[in-house]
């Protein structure tokens, strides 16, 4: 540290351009990867079509769709059921306990359904993806692929995103749908709200625009998820620092992280866009 007239300069100050410097590498590596992650979700996206990928396909929806029921349903009633008994003491307080309905069909339709169901499938389906194709990495599994002549992309990757862009909808509907009898249960049966009142406020709420915006979400969210789990396990052997079974779990945690942050980012941006 230097004094001079009587203030005190760290090096930092005195000489700002290591900082500046640090700051342009990053900006640099995330402008890379970014690119990195949009080729690889365009040249996936168009080997959907290639010939064969039916199998695949409906192989992958079994494992992200279908394995990933359960908890997308034990989350949507206790996230419903949860609604029911917030709203309810917030919407007495006006005298509105009999719109009830309506606030938590719209809930979960527009925001609730989409986001929390992409965040389930996220941690269930997407770390099981980057940790089995992390695995095929540096196993030498994908090396062997293009021995042999097989796009790994093809074989491995679109399958995959095909399958997500199928299931993450029908999860959502489904969500939606065990959500609101979780209110119903919460509101009708425990703290007395007339059933009637309740179902209709439901119907006559909820618009096909708001179903249309929730799988509009539910799309990209699987587009973005299978996305970046598949390309994090892809470059596994990138990863700085670690290697072999680290390098796996290092990919597989920054594969969870950054699905749910982009998945919230994304929500922010459609939600503004169809609004």
């Amino acid at each position: 540290m230097n004094i001079t007239r009587g203030k005190t300069h760290t090096s930092a100050e005195k000489n700002p351009l290591p900082l500046i410097s640090l700051l342009g590498r990053r900006a640099i590596y995330v402008i890379q990867d970014s690119g990195a992650l949009f080729i690889f979700m365009v040249k996936s996206m168009v080997m959907i079509f290639q010939p064969k990928q039916l199998p695949l396909i409906l192989e992958h929806i079994y494992s992200i769709g279908a394995r990933s029921t359960l908890i997308v349903l034990l989350v949507g009633l206790f996230t419903g059921m949860v609604l029911g008994l917030q709203l309810f003491h917030t919407l007495v307080k006006f005298g509105s306990a009999g719109v009830l309905g309506s606030a938590v069909a719209l809930s979960l339709v527009r925001e609730l359904g989409p986001v929390l169901t992409a965040i389930m499938v996220t941690a269930r389906a997407g770390s099981a993806m980057a940790a089995e194709i992390g695995s095929q990495r540096i196993s030498e599994q994908i090396d062997a692929l293009f021995t042999m002549r097989i796009d790994p992309v093809r074989y491995l990757v679109s399958p995959r995103i095909a399958a997500s862009i199928i299931s993450f909808p029908l999860l959502t509907a489904m969500f939606d749908l065990i959500g609101i009898i979780g209110g119903y249960l919460t509101g009708v049966l425990l703290l007395g709200v007339n059933a009637g009142s309740y179902f209709y406020r439901v119907q006559s709420s909820v618009e096909m625009e708001d179903i249309t915006s929730g799988f509009v979400k539910a799309v990209v969210f699987a587009v973005i998820v299978s996305t970046v789990c598949c390309f994090q396990g892809y470059f596994t052997h990138m990863q700085k620092d670690s290697y072999g079974a680290k390098a796996v779990g290092v990919s597989t945690t920054s594969a969870v992280v950054l699905s749910c942050v982009l998945i919230l980012i994304s929500d922010y941006v459609v939600t503004s866009l169809l609004l």
